[in-house]
């Protein structure tokens, strides 16, 4: 039956699994304590550097449910839990490991799916999180001040189609519709001056003559 110690120690390590991005896993025979230490500090805030035994590691991955990590957990293992970006921590990684010939990148677990050795070090080819998004915004303003040039082409565009209409335009064509001026239709004369109907002075008139 397992010691507190061990169950406690399984806990923990499930613990960095569930809330890392990536795992990198690596080979350390003969890293020195001071390596090791100096190693923990080049990998940065974001990531953990453990050095792990694989019985634990087995049982914790099983229960954090990435059982098919085991095929990695051969020989002296370290762990690099990774919280931030995991092109980054390869990266380093991969760089420590020239400094100290002990450390060999063997593998990685990220996004779902376990990484052999050729491929996780592919990782730290790959151009990091802030890179790749410092490009893809200046691809975005591009885009952007291109749409913006497009859309004054097409304003200047229709001004001119405008301007060149108007010209087109005869002026009698432009006044056709508004009403004339002095011109006044039967419907406009006052119902008392209406064809028939006498007019109040005459009205006037021939009463005074009684």
């Amino acid at each position: 039956m397992p010691s507190q110690e061990k169950v406690e120690q399984v806990a923990r390590l499930k613990g960095r699994i569930s809330s890392s991005q990536a795992l990198l896993l690596a080979e350390y025979r003969g890293l020195s304590v001071k390596d090791a230490t100096e190693l923990r500090r080049a990998l940065g805030e974001g990531t953990r550097f453990s050095v792990v035994k694989n019985t634990l590691m087995r049982r914790a991955a099983g229960e954090a449910g990435v059982g098919e990590l085991e095929r990695l957990l051969e020989g002296p293992t370290a762990v690099a839990f990774v919280a931030g970006d995991p092109v980054a921590a390869a990266k380093r990684v991969v760089e420590a490991g020239k400094r100290f010939p002990a450390l060999a990148l063997k593998g990685a677990f990220m996004e779902g799916r376990v990484l052999g050795a050729d491929e996780a070090r592919g990782l730290a080819e790959l151009e990091s999180r802030d890179v790749m998004l410092s490009r893809l915004a200046g691809a975005l303003k591009a885009e952007m001040s291109r749409a913006a040039g497009m859309f004054q082409a097409l304003q200047g565009r229709f001004l001119s189609l405008l301007e060149a209409y108007k010209e087109k335009v005869p002026p009698g064509e432009e006044a056709a519709g508004e009403p004339q001026a002095g011109r006044v239709g039967k419907e406009d004369v006052p119902a008392t001056q209406a064809e028939g109907a006498e007019p109040p002075e005459a009205k006037a008139s021939e009463g005074g003559e009684e």
